[in-house]
């Protein structure tokens, strides 16, 4: 891992030392997602060449969704992908609100070269590139703005006639930004972006700029979807990975809710399948027990229909292209494994890399693995992240810094209930454990 920048790493290790995914950076220490690796560049394929896919990614508490969806987001945006990765909950995005989910996606639009939100950058690259492409026609001089202005709008229409039949005010929108912008008032450029992007409570006097009324609503939000599709393909990217994450949190909200909620899951997969948002790879992650348990996807039949995947084979020959798969779950031997390519990754940025390298073995990473999972009730699956946040702030930390400190002389591991998650707290029975390393 020496060919690993100093910054890539320090933003790795700095987000494992909390206890958090790292946004970036996830190859270096992927295990057990070999798998995976042909179907997923598939996908990319399919939908950079104007397809779509639907995947449901299952898998318990703590078996890796999340690093999982991340890690497809970096090999997406490696292929000029956008990516928005949406947290589903009753309260902030309930999914049978999908204006609330569309405005969340917005708010988290990120590009290989822009954070969230990158809306404002790919619809400013979008009209960029229309102009390129009315200049490239050669029949307009480049220093005729009002023929050049003209001229891009009869595009705009053009890119968008197939949104606009369904979602006229998406294009509407888009000229009254550009015209505010051109007319020097950002203020009103702002807020017309805003709405685009589905905020709600836009002031009256932009949304008149733009010939605009209301709020976006749960109907146009997928066709505003469509058409931010369109702007992402114009502007150079050839798709737009969507992650709503933790879907299982439906089994906890009202029953109407819930099953709107289902309602718009049942519809999400079908406007895929049927081609409605050519660009689009939405992933959605949830536990086995939303998928198969009765206060979640079997309480809408049609849904669990399409969902269903055999998964009583023996796991080694699950089908990873599948439109639903399922994460592997660690072990001891593939935390050991993941709790190398970590220290490896420690030690090169260290000035202690032999002693780390010494002290952190693979046999010392064995007895941290089995205390962590030991102390979450034997349940391994869920270790990942103590485990990893005990080794990097707890021990690799120490050794690098103390060159008298041996981790198994001078440490002894303790989980405490404060630092644990609802589920990793559950699985043990004392709210404060010290065991030996």
């Amino acid at each position: 891992m020496s060919g690993v920048s100093p910054a890539r790493r320090r933003e790795v290790i700095d987000a494992l030392r909390r206890g958090v995914v790292p946004a970036a950076g996830l190859d270096l220490f992927a295990v057990g997602l070999d798998r995976f690796v042909t179907a997923v560049g598939e996908d990319l394929v399919t939908v950079a060449a104007s397809g779509s896919v639907f995947k449901a990614v299952r898998g318990e508490y703590g078996s890796g969704k999340t690093f999982f969806t991340r890690w497809i987001a970096e090999q997406a945006k490696r292929a000029n992908f956008a990516t928005a990765e949406v947290q589903i909950s009753e309260n902030e995005t309930p999914l049978h609100k999908l204006e609330t989910v569309y405005r969340r996606l917005t708010e988290r639009l990120t590009t290989a070269t822009f954070p969230p939100s990158a809306l404002r950058p790919v619809v400013d690259g979008w009209f960029y590139a229309l102009e390129e492409d009315v200049l490239a026609a050669g029949e307009l001089a480049a220093d005729d703005a009002e023929a050049l202005d003209k001229a891009v709008g009869m595009l705009l229409n053009q890119r968008l006639a197939g949104v606009s039949r369904s979602a006229p005010a998406f294009a509407a929108a888009l000229r009254g930004y550009r015209a505010a912008a051109l007319g020097g008032d950002p203020a009103t450029a702002d807020a017309v972006l805003a709405w685009l992007g589905g905020q709600p409570h836009v002031a009256a006097s932009a949304r008149r700029v733009a010939g605009v009324r209301g709020d976006l609503d749960h109907f146009a939000a997928l066709s505003f979807l469509q058409g931010l599709l369109a702007v992402l393909r114009d502007s150079g990217h050839p798709g737009l990975l969507l992650v709503l994450d933790e879907v299982e949190t439906l089994q906890r909200v009202r029953s109407d809710a819930r099953d709107k909620a289902l309602n718009a899951l049942r519809q999400l997969l079908d406007e895929v399948h049927s081609g409605r948002f050519p660009g689009l790879y939405l992933v959605v992650t949830g536990t086995p027990a939303f998928y198969d348990g009765p206060q979640g996807v079997q309480r809408l039949a049609p849904l669990a229909q399409r969902l269903a995947v055999d998964f009583t084979t023996d796991a080694r020959f699950d089908n990873p292209r599948a439109v639903q798969i399922r994460l592997p779950g660690f072990t001891v031997d593939s935390l050991v494994e993941l709790g190398g390519r970590v220290r490896d990754l420690y030690a090169d940025g260290s000035a202690e890399q032999a002693r780390v390298q010494a002290l952190v073995d693979d046999g010392y990473l064995r007895d941290l693995a089995q205390a962590v999972a030991g102390g979450l009730g034997g349940k391994v699956g869920i270790a990942p992240r103590l485990f990893l946040k005990k080794l990097v702030g707890e021990v690799l930390d120490r050794v690098d810094q103390f060159v008298d400190f041996d981790p198994r002389q001078h440490y002894a591991l303790t989980l405490t209930a404060t630092e644990m998650t609802d589920v990793e707290r559950n699985a043990t029975s004392a709210s404060d454990l010290i065991l030996d390393v």
